[in-house]
């Protein structure tokens, strides 16, 4: 493009990237919430004027992926509303069929303007512990899912909408959330400073210029690296084990087609809309497209609009993958879009075999635990999400007990948990022998367990993967699956389905929560023996398991290798 120049460019491409990072170090450092300031749940970007992605920071890739759709959503409203964007203007919104996202996520848009006209728009998201949702029972529609904030100006020209902020905290049960929208607003406040500086650097032409260059640079190699595929048509399916009101499985089958610069992923097969909130509104649909093609076939490329536009993603409107209102689509945001991950690449898997792991975890295990703290007589909401086993892959071993996919949050530690909420942890760690075994094993999964102190609370669970498990590739075999229960005062176990909401926990009882493990690559006789040991000597599999499924016998007092079964053969060190 004349006018440009390479250098710039990267200049600019680092500049937006570092701005974005800046927005979440303020917000992380100003929030309140152990969700928000520990976990880091929240995402922030900067858009052209037209909404397009123009830079993310290296936040929550389900967030990423959803936020270009909710700003172009905000456009659209405001122009549908004629509602002028202003100087010093900021404005609220969380409805799921304009967000694409859930009502729990929050977001905060911004407009920056530089000589009388819109520059830029910044932007982040915040997954909030409460937002006035049903605690008694599974959502069957959007009304069940909290207050629904259209785009609003919770800032005008500058000054902040108490009355706004005022309706906000009325419908909520946590003081926590005006005071992170209050983070949120100054997140993007240090987006509009830093943004101004950038445009004054390089003018308000060339800026934009240089944004739109970079949206473009980032698909012309996302379509150079479509040329070098292999040009098939598969197709792959997969189950969610129920909606959380039934328990019959629900299919989501994606058919990838790679054409010479372009990649068409088609949901025809799914099946239609449930009663349950495992819906997913389109954004997210997309959004695990773009993650697993940019994952695929250009890691490296700039994460901006343009990863999106070599990408077709054709899904029947009123399927599982494109909700309509009224459905509830609270558990898309935790269970579909690893679902639709582990579809995608399984597609993937008979195109480029090589660069495709096996199932992951498939659920992002969240947990929430709500009540009255006895310390304080306030009404406290602990949420977090749990990590599990990564997919292993030819080469590589999945990675063990972490965030998969669509979602990289942090743990919230131990300390942190125990001083801001009543209850105590009284276990974590990895679960041992969950992993997928394998030529290359999968990753393995995390054990939590849960007591609230001195009061009764109520659960929620939002997981999948307890009888349909992570699966394996080449000979590989499936992961353990997740598991959900109680633990009585009296030790009984009280197993819970995967998806769950309205349990009481009473004083004395417990929240266990076991997570899938990766499933495995290749022929589990086939694996080094030493790595096998290893496992061991960490603690990921035990001696039982290292003898019966890898064939590789152990001394429980050396920690060395006695023999070797093969299927083949024996062999004795």
């Amino acid at each position: 493009m004349a006018g440009l120049d390479a250098a710039t460019l990267e200049v600019m491409r680092n500049s937006l990237f570092s701005i974005a990072e800046e927005m979440g170090a303020v917000l992380v450092r100003a929030a309140y919430s152990t969700n928000i300031k520990d976990r880091r749940d929240c995402s922030c970007a900067i858009y052209t004027p037209r909404g397009e992605l123009a830079a993310q920071a290296e936040h929550i890739p389900l967030h990423l992926g959803i936020m270009p759709s909710a700003v172009r959503g905000l456009l659209s409203y405001c122009k549908d509303h004629s509602i002028e964007m202003e100087p010093g203007d900021a404005f609220l919104f969380n409805d799921p069929f304009i967000t694409g996202s859930h009502t729990w996520d929050l977001m905060v848009a911004t407009p920056v303007f530089h000589g009388g006209e819109i520059q830029a728009i910044v932007g982040n998201l915040a997954h909030h512990a409460d937002i006035g949702e049903h605690k008694s029972h599974i959502p069957t529609e959007a009304l069940d899912e909290g207050i629904r904030i259209p785009p609003v100006k919770i800032q005008k020209k500058g000054d902040l909408d108490e009355e706004i902020l005022s309706l906000i905290r009325s419908n909520v049960r946590i003081e926590e959330v005006g005071r992170d929208l209050l983070a949120q607003l100054g997140a993007n406040a240090k987006g509009v400073e830093r943004m101004g500086d950038l445009i004054e650097r390089h003018g308000r032409t060339g800026s934009r210029m240089y944004m739109d260059e970079l949206i473009s640079y980032s698909e012309r190699r996302i379509r150079a690296g479509i040329s070098r595929l292999p040009k098939r048509r598969v197709s792959f399916e997969d189950y969610v084990e129920g909606d959380g009101i039934t328990d019959e499985p629900v299919k989501i089958k994606a058919t990838v087609s790679i054409e010479d610069f372009d990649i068409i992923i088609d949901f025809t097969g799914t099946d239609p809309m449930v009663r349950g909130p495992i819906n997913s509104p389109f954004p997210v649909t997309m959004a695990c497209a773009g993650y697993c093609v940019k994952s695929l076939v250009d890691p490296d490329a700039p994460s901006n609009e343009g990863i999106y536009r070599p990408i077709r993603v054709e899904a029947p409107e009123g399927s599982l993958v494109n909700a309509r209102y009224p459905a509830a689509v609270a558990y898309a945001n935790s269970v579909i879009c690893m679902r639709l991950v582990d579809v995608i690449l399984g597609a993937f898997a008979k195109i480029v075999p090589d660069r495709v792991c096996a199932a992951s975890t498939g659920t992002m295990n969240a947990l929430n635990i709500k009540g009255v703290d006895p310390r304080t007589g306030r009404f406290y909401g602990y949420i977090e999400t749990y990590g599990g086993g990564w997919g292993a892959m030819r080469g590589m071993d999945g990675l063990d007990a972490t965030h998969t996919h669509m979602t990289n949050t942090r743990n919230a530690p131990i300390e942190a948990i125990e001083i801001a909420y009543p209850l105590r942890v009284h276990r974590y760690g990895i679960l041992r022998d969950s992993e997928g075994a394998g030529e290359r094993r999968g990753g393995v999964g995390i054990i939590r367990e849960i007591e609230a102190i001195n009061h009764a609370a109520t659960l929620g669970g939002r997981g999948d993967r307890v009888k349909i498990k992570p699966w394996g590739l080449e000979g590989g075999k499936e992961a353990s699956g997740s598991r959900y229960y109680k633990k009585l005062g009296d030790g009984e176990s009280v197993p819970l389905p995967s998806k769950f909401q309205g349990i009481i926990l009473k004083p004395g009882e417990r929240i266990v929560i076991e997570t899938a493990g990766g499933g495995g690559w290749g022929d589990p006789h086939a694996r080094d023996p030493e790595l096998v040991r290893r496992d061991v000597v960490e603690g990921l599999i035990t001696l039982e398991r290292a003898r019966e499924v890898y064939g590789v016998a152990i001394d429980p007092e050396t920690l060395e290798v006695l023999h070797v079964e093969t299927r083949a053969r024996r062999e004795y060190t």
